[in-house]
């Protein structure tokens, strides 16, 4: 796949999918002779007041299924109204800091479950280092602090005792795990050590925060690995980006785009930085989705990190960091995500399929209940996540909103009249197609219809990435496409004091400045997402698009971003 399209198209929006159980589609449970009784109201999404800003302080409708408010309309009201009704979020009274519901950690689980299986295939080793780390380490790396020092939260009392040195709570690990690489390193036999942890950081950032996306604690793995060489190091770099690219398209069904940070935007204290950036198409904005980077020597200058080599001489080890968060989730809810609720890809879905059985009234329950209960252990011997929802003090309709609120990609409904024909009928989450299938098939036909899920709405959202990829070569082209919702690939001459002004004229001039006072509080200025690694020809002669004078070298992907 083509990690950058040069199409100046723009797509057409669809119209949104109405929140309620439209009349044609009411469910077969529901007794016809009498109208269907309302589920009691969800419980109330708190107001901008006490929830750390979120939306804009307007009342929330909480009386309506469905997410409530147009994802087309409202964005960030959508995304507040979705991360809560789906159930994946509950906010806290620290500013930044969100818990992390069951329907949100279980997604979290199956992405880790991926990337977890995949590094270990690279010979990674899984460890825990502590939360804290003292001053003094986290001085060691100069050019490494300046880039954190705004974030670091500091400790600085123990119950009423000042502590003699403040203790830093961890925005990453280098500075406490490479003082034990220094010890364990001593000869090349050593090398290469590869380990990882699953952890939590913080990163005290003073932007607004929003859920997933930009949180001050957050989780994540961290990968920190030591080689004899570069060469080993530049290989090991591109098969973690690959990694984390396969966990985007293939289990969150998010397309991304590889490339190269520039040097403005690399990590501190790194060599070089590759990325994968997302493009969310509802306001255009791209997405750092996931980092790996090649350290280089320098923090092995820095901790002593050094080796003897096959000759007895002494070399500096090269270094490699990286790293895949929980905006993983919240990226792939802003791609997929619809006013019905969430669109879970089947391979992250934490339930895969969920039956519904059908009472009516004056009807055995029994043999309805007997099936549903077949019908699990079926799907569940055939290796699908499935649940039966048999609560009976919620009727159909409200099961099926709740359900499609949570993303499940299909429903499996079973009723009297599927007992006596030895049917069921299953319904998509994504296109709401329904189709009635035989009960001795179900396990094959769920298990294809996961996998046409799984195509199709990744399909929907490349297609709708590569159409709002715009090709600029001069600046007057540059700005009227990001009004557009397109992200950008410039011919452009990698110099960071054009890339300062590119992104203050942009700001300048940009028609969407209102933006910067709604929920995710979102600037109108560009700035580079990256460098991508499919390079279109760039001909002999071509000058930077900005306009300053200077030959362009690369084609770069810039856009707003979050």
């Amino acid at each position: 796949m083509s990690d950058t399209t040069n199409t100046e198209a723009t797509t057409t929006k669809e119209a949104p999918v109405n929140a309620e159980t439209k009349p044609e589609e009411k469910p077969r449970g529901t007794r016809r002779e009498k109208k269907e009784k309302k589920p009691a109201a969800e419980k109330p999404v708190a107001s901008s007041s006490n929830k750390q800003g979120q939306g804009a302080g307007k009342k929330k409708d909480t009386t309506l299924l469905g997410v409530g408010v147009k994802k087309e309309e409202d964005f960030s009201e959508w995304y507040q109204n979705i991360i809560t009704r789906a159930e994946l979020i509950d906010y806290y009274d620290i500013s930044g800091c969100y818990i992390m519901r069951p329907w949100a950690f279980a997604i979290w689980e199956q992405i880790q479950s991926f990337i977890d299986t995949e590094i270990k295939k690279l010979g990674v080793q899984n460890v825990y280092f502590p939360l804290m780390v003292s001053e003094r380490a986290l001085n060691a790396e100069k050019d490494h602090l300046e880039g954190f020092a705004p974030e670091v939260a500091w400790v600085t009392r123990a119950g009423q005792s000042t502590l003699a040195e403040p203790m830093a709570v961890r925005p990453t690990s280098e500075t406490i795990m490479y003082p034990a690489y220094s010890q364990w390193i001593r000869s090349h036999r050593d090398l290469p050590l590869k380990l990882n942890q699953w952890a939590n950081v913080v990163r005290w950032e003073f932007k607004h925060p929003v859920p997933f996306i930009r949180q001050r604690e957050f989780l994540w793995q961290e990968g920190h690995t030591v080689f004899a060489t570069k060469q080993e190091a530049d290989e090991e770099v591109l098969q973690i980006l690959d990694i984390y690219r396969r966990a985007y398209e293939e289990i969150l069904a998010v397309p991304v785009t590889k490339g190269m940070k520039t040097e403005k935007e690399k990590f501190a204290g790194a060599l070089y930085t590759t990325t994968i950036e997302a493009f969310i198409p509802v306001n255009g904005r791209g997405v750092q989705a996931a980092t790996s980077h090649c350290l280089g020597q320098n923090f092995s200058k820095m901790f002593h990190i050094e080796f003897e080599d096959d000759k007895g001489a002494k070399q500096l080890a090269w270094q490699n960091s990286w790293g895949f968060t929980v905006r993983s989730i919240g990226i792939s809810i802003l791609v997929h995500g619809d006013d019905k609720g969430l669109v879970l890809a089947p391979k992250v879905a934490p339930y895969q399929a969920v039956i519904i059985p059908l009472h009516f009234a004056g009807k055995d329950t029994a043999p309805v209940d007997a099936a549903a209960k077949e019908l699990l252990a079926t799907l569940r011997a055939a290796g699908v996540r499935a649940h039966l929802d048999d609560r009976t003090t919620y009727n159909p309709g409200y099961k099926y909103n709740h359900w499609e609120m949570k993303g499940v990609p299909i429903r499996v409904e079973v009723g009297p009249k599927d007992v006596e024909n030895k049917t069921v009928v299953i319904c998509r989450r994504d296109s709401g197609e329904k189709e009635t299938i035989q009960q001795a098939e179900i396990a094959d036909k769920v298990k294809t219809r996961l996998d046409d899920i799984q195509k199709a709405i990744f399909a929907k959202a490349l297609k709708e990435r590569d159409e709002h990829v715009v090709v600029v070569r001069n600046w007057e082209q540059f700005v009227p496409a990001l009004d557009g919702k397109n992200t950008c690939l410039c011919c452009y001459c990698d110099r960071e004091a054009c890339e300062d002004q590119i992104k203050k004229r942009s700001g300048e001039e940009s028609k969407n400045k209102a933006e910067e006072e709604k929920g995710f509080r979102l600037t109108g200025s560009a700035k580079t997402l990256c460098k991508p690694f499919t390079q279109p020809e760039l001909p002999e002669g071509t000058m930077c698009f900005a306009g300053c004078g200077q030959p362009a070298v690369k084609w770069t992907l810039f856009g707003r971003s979050y």
